[in-house]
């Protein structure tokens, strides 16, 4: 049984790893892509082709989920069940010992009805927050300054993430940790101060403040989707319809542009790509994290973005530069002090 435990434990934390990458990846493109459509359409028409592919992609994946296929019935699908079963209920009982607090709320079948009810709402509440509030104020932020300083910004949520584990943890050298992390938000300021001109917020004030409200949506669902009982389907399809009525509703008061294939292939690309299979994969990469480990990954997102926007064409003063090195350097030193942790 020992064994068996710890075959589950490990193949959970390979799929875990393996998902997170997958997740980094695909919004690595995110700014790249982001940038291309927001130069001839508006915001409000990036994010409705955004929220249209990441709605069909949570919908078929939620479909998948709920009808089992014939062709894999007998052998596959009962093994593949079992494994995530098994994994799943290790997941449950590792952090019903280190959060005690949270073990009622992922046994939710044990709960009164009118509290299954309210621990739904939440939950829906932290995918809302997670997909449509980091989403939308990222891209008017990216609408709003230069990208590569807005990317920079917005991609500061692991920061704040190591901040809260810094309060509420017990992390081995928590001195550490908080100098690095303040170090990052100091290359924050850097790279305000002196993306283009040497003039802090070159770009409009809105702008630097979508940035960083983004940043804090994505590291509040960072630390709360592996806590709850709903799984990712489940959880980020009635965010991605909300956000798909919200910006419908925001082009038409803007009024639609015109859209070439190019543009709107690339426009349900961005929500299938890194809001749809991204936020999916990262979440399930979360669910299934034992150890806490996968912030060293999560960190790679700022460094593959920034290149692909250096390789692009976008550029950084010499100041904006030491920043950049700043905020990376730091979620790369962040990433490996909580994976030592």
């Amino acid at each position: 049984m020992a064994e068996r435990r710890k075959n589950r434990s490990g193949a959970a934390s390979s799929a875990a790893l393996a998902l997170a990458f997958g997740a980094v990846a695909l919004w690595a493109t995110n700014a790249l892509v982001g940038k291309t459509l927001l130069a001839s359409h508006p915001v409000s028409e990036v994010q409705f082709l955004q929220f249209c592919g990441a709605a069909l992609v949570f919908a078929v994946i939620r479909l998948m989920s709920t009808s089992p296929s014939p062709l894999v019935g007998e052998g596959g699908s009962a093994r593949s069940a079992e494994t995530d079963e098994g994994c799943s209920s290790e997941v449950r009982r590792r952090r019903s010992l280190e959060h005690p607090s949270s073990d009622l709320a992922s046994r939710g079948h044990l709960l009164p009805q009118g509290e299954k009810g309210r621990s739904a709402l939440a939950a829906y509440g932290v995918g809302f927050i997670g997909l449509v509030g980091t989403m939308v104020l990222q891209y008017i932020a990216f609408a709003s300054m230069p990208v590569i300083e807005a990317n920079l910004v917005a991609y500061t949520w692991p920061l704040m993430v190591a901040e809260v584990v810094i309060a509420l943890g017990r992390p081995q050298r928590p001195l550490l940790l908080g100098l690095t992390a303040a170090l990052g938000f100091v290359g924050v300021a850097l790279v305000i101060s002196g993306g283009r001109a040497s003039a802090w917020f070159e770009g409009s004030l809105v702008g630097y403040c979508a940035a960083f409200g983004s940043a804090l949506c994505m590291a509040f669902y960072s630390l709360a989707v592996g806590r709850l009982a709903l799984s990712p389907d489940r959880l980020l399809l009635p965010s991605a319809l909300i956000g798909f009525a919200l910006t419908f509703a925001w082009c038409l008061h803007d009024g639609a542009a015109d859209l070439s294939g190019t543009h709107l292939l690339l426009g349900l690309y961005l929500g299938a790509g890194p809001m749809g299979f991204g936020y999916y994969f990262w979440s399930r990469a979360l669910s299934l994290d034992q150890g806490g480990r996968l912030a060293v990954v999560a960190y790679l997102t700022p460094i593959a973005s920034t290149l692909l926007l250096a390789l692009s064409g976008e550029s950084l003063s010499p100041t904006a530069i030491a920043g950049a090195v700043l905020v990376i350097g730091s979620c790369i030193a962040v990433g490996i002090e909580r994976s030592e942790a």
